[in-house]
C-alpha cells in the first residue's frame, strides 16, 4: 500500500513560527496597533485600545513582581470571564508566571486538588459566579485566611498558597488582597524587572497549565508553554483571515483553551479585537455584543448556536457584520452548521478540532471548502503539525477506515504536570499524542470524528459510533438536541440509548420516533431505549457527559425492571 493511501497528513506552511514569548508578542502587538481596540468586555462597559490593555497588562505584571513571585511559579485564576481574565493572562506571561487555569464551576473539593496539585502560590479569583460564593469557599478549605497577613497565609490544607487576589471586593481584609491593589505595588523597581526579565524568558518555557475538563476521571494539569499556544493561536487566525479590522464575539470560558488560545491569542497575534459578551454564555447577551460591535467573528460549541438561533429575540438582531467564526469542543450537527451559514451569515463559519493537550487546535476546515466538507469533517491537518489514524496495534490504517486519532508536532504539551505515567500513557517515545477519540481520513486529508474510543458501544458483536446516530436524528423536525450513548444489557451486552430533547410545543413519542428510523438506518442502530430530557450534564464547555447520562440511564432501567 501507498502512502497516500494511508491515514497520515502533514500540514503545509505557509508562514513561519512566531518565535516569541506571549509577553513579547503582546509589546509587538501593543507597538503595532497601540490605537486600535483591543478589549471589550460588554458587562463592564469597558472598552479598552491595545495601548490601554498594555499600560494595564504591564501594571499588573511588575505588582506580581513586588509580591516576590518568580518566574515559574504558578498563579491561580479561578473567575468567570472579565477583562481582569485577561490582563492576568497577558500579565503572568510577561512576567514568567505559570498560568493556571481553573474550572469557575468546581466547588471546594476540585479547587484544593488543583491548588495543591501544581503548588499555587498565588490566587487570583472572582468574588462570585452565579451561585457561587468564592470567598466563602476559601475559607471552607483554609479558615486561617481570616487570621492571616496578605502575603502570609500559611495553611495545612494548601502549603504553597500565600497570596489571595479578588477581584471585584474592595477592603476585605484578612489574607485577602485587591486586585485593584496589584498595579499600584508596581513601582519603578519593579518595572526595571519586569523589563529586564523579558530577555531571560524562553519561548519553550512553561505558561499555562489547563486541567482536562473532567468527562472522565480525576482532571489532569496539561502543562504548554509559550510556543504551544501562540503559536496555535496564530495558525487558527492565518487559517479565519483576521486582521486588525475584525471584532471576535468570545462568549466561550477563557479558563479553557478554547477561550485564551483560539479566543485571546488568535486575536493579539492579528490585531483582532476580543469581545467578551459577559461573564458566561447568554445567548441574548451574545447576540446584542454580535450587533452592538459589529462583530465579524463569533465561537461557540453547537449546543450555544442552538441557543443563539432558537432564542425568540433573535430575527431582531442585525447579523449582517459576521462572516466566520468556530464552532468546537463537541461533534458539530451538520444542520446546526447549515442554519448558522444561513441565518447567522457566517459564510466562512470553521469547524476546529483539538484537544487541551494539544494547544488546542490541530484540525480546522478552511474557508472556501465546499459545504459538506463544512458540515461532515472537522477540516484539514493545521500547518506544521502531522496526523496519523492507527489501529489498535498502532499501524496506520488505509484511507476511509476507523481508528484512534494520534497528533504529532509543535503543539503537542509538554506533560501533565507531576504525572510522569500519565503523560507517558498519552504520549509514545516517537511524540506522538493520543487522543482517544475514533476518527476517519478520506482521500483528501479531511477527518472525520466518529467518536470516543470509550463512547463507542458494542451491541451483540457490532460496532456503533453514536455521533452517527445524533447527525441522523437532528433531521427530524421535532428534535432540538439529542445525546446517544450506550446501556448495559443482558442479551446484547450492551444497547442503544437515545437522551433527546424536543423543540418547544413539539409532541412526539418514542415509539414514533423509532417508526420514523425504520428503513432509514439498520435495524440494530435503533435507538431501544429513548428518553426525553430538557437538558443534558455538560462541562462548563458544553461537552457532554455521557459517563452521567449512562449512569442515570441505567438506574432508571433498573428502577423500571424492578417495577
Amino acid at each position: 500500500m501507498t502512502a497516500s493511501r494511508l491515514s497520515y497528513a502533514s500540514g503545509e506552511a505557509t508562514a513561519p513560527f512566531i518565535g516569541a514569548t506571549i509577553g513579547q508578542q503582546f509589546d509587538i502587538a501593543v507597538a503595532r496597533w497601540g490605537d486600535r481596540l483591543g478589549l471589550v468586555s460588554s458587562g463592564q462597559n469597558i472598552r479598552w485600545s491595545y495601548k490601554e490593555l498594555g499600560e494595564r497588562v504591564d501594571a499588573v505584571a511588575a505588582g506580581f513582581l513586588s509580591l516576590g513571585l518568580a518566574p515559574g511559579d504558578r498563579v491561580g485564576i479561578w473567575s468567570p470571564n472579565n477583562a481582569e481574565w485577561i490582563i492576568t493572562q497577558f500579565a503572568t506571561a510577561k512576567a514568567g508566571l505559570i498560568l493556571v487555569n481553573i474550572n469557575p464551576a468546581y466547588r471546594t473539593s476540585e479547587l484544593e486538588y488543583c491548588l495543591k496539585k501544581v503548588g499555587c502560590k498565588a490566587l487570583v479569583f472572582a468574588s462570585r459566579f452565579k451561585t457561587s460564593d468564592y470567598g466563602a469557599m476559601l475559607r471552607e478549605i483554609a479558615p486561617e485566611i481570616d487570621i492571616a497577613e496578605r502575603g502570609q497565609l500559611k495553611t495545612g490544607a494548601l502549603p504553597d498558597l500565600r497570596f489571595l487576589i479578588r477581584i471585584g471586593a474592595a477592603g476585605e481584609g484578612g489574607g485577602f488582597m485587591d486586585f485593584d491593589a496589584l498595579a499600584p505595588l508596581g513601582d519603578e523597581k519593579a518595572r526595571a524587572h519586569l523589563e529586564a526579565l523579558g530577555d531571560t524568558l524562553q519561548f519553550d518555557d512553561p505558561i499555562n497549565i489547563q486541567f482536562t475538563s473532567g468527562t472522565t476521571g480525576s482532571p489532569k494539569g496539561a502543562t504548554l508553554t509559550h510556543h504551544n499556544i501562540l503559536n496555535n493561536g496564530f495558525f487558527i487566525g492565518q487559517t479565519l483571515r483576521y486582521t486588525e479590522e475584525d471584532r471576535v464575539c468570545v462568549p466561550v470560558p477563557l479558563y479553557h483553551c478554547f477561550g485564551m488560545v483560539i479566543g485571546a491569542l488568535a486575536c493579539l497575534t492579528h490585531g483582532a479585537a476580543l469581545v467578551l459578551p459577559g461573564e458566561a454564555f447568554d445567548p441574548l447577551a451574545t447576540l446584542q455584543a454580535i450587533e452592538a460591535e459589529r462583530c465579524t467573528s463569533v465561537y461557540g460549541v453547537p449546543t450555544m448556536f442552538i441557543a443563539e438561533l432558537d432564542h425568540p429575540e433573535f430575527a431582531h438582531f442585525d447579523m449582517s457584520s459576521l462572516r466566520t467564526g468556530v464552532m468546537a469542543g463537541s461533534p458539530c450537527p451538520a444542520e446546526v452548521m447549515r442554519r448558522c451559514i444561513d441565518r447567522m451569515n457566517l459564510s466562512e463559519m470553521t469547524i476546529c478540532y483539538g484537544m487541551t493537550e494539544t494547544s488546542p487546535v490541530s484540525m480546522q476546515t478552511r474557508i472556501g471548502d465546499p459545504l459538506d466538507k463544512q458540515v461532515s469533517t472537522v477540516g484539514c491537518v493545521h500547518p506544521h503539525l502531522e496526523v496519523k489514524i492507527v489501529d489498535a496495534d498502532g499501524r496506520i490504517v488505509p484511507r476511509g477506515a476507523v481508528g484512534e486519532f494520534c497528533l504529532r508536532g509543535y503543539s503537542v504539551m509538554a506533560g501533565y504536570w507531576g504525572d510522569t505515567e500519565a503523560s507517558a500513557a498519552a504520549i509514545d517515545s516517537a511524540r506522538w499524542m493520543h487522543s482517544g477519540d475514533l476518527a476517519s481520513m478520506d482521500e483528501d486529508g479531511y477527518v472525520n470524528i466518529v467518536g470516543r474510543i470509550k463512547d463507542m458501544v458494542i451491541r451483540g458483536g457490532e460496532n456503533i459510533y453514536p455521533k452517527e446516530i445524533e447527525e441522523f436524528f437532528y433531521a427530524h423536525p421535532d428534535v432540538q438536541e439529542v445525546q446517544v450513548f450506550g446501556v448495559s444489557d443482558a442479551r446484547f451486552g450492551e444497547e442503544i440509548c437515545a437522551w433527546i430533547k424536543l423543540r418547544e410545543g413539539a409532541r412526539v413519542s418514542a415509539e414514533e420516533l423509532r417508526g420514523w428510523c425504520s428503513g432509514k438506518i439498520a435495524h440494530y442502530k435503533v435507538p431501544r431505549h429513548i428518553q426525553f430530557v430538557t437538558d443534558f450534564p455538560m462541562t462548563v464547555t458544553g461537552k457532554a457527559q455521557k459517563f452521567k447520562m449512562r449512569e442515570t440511564a441505567e438506574a432508571m432501567l433498573a428502577k423500571e425492571a424492578r417495577a
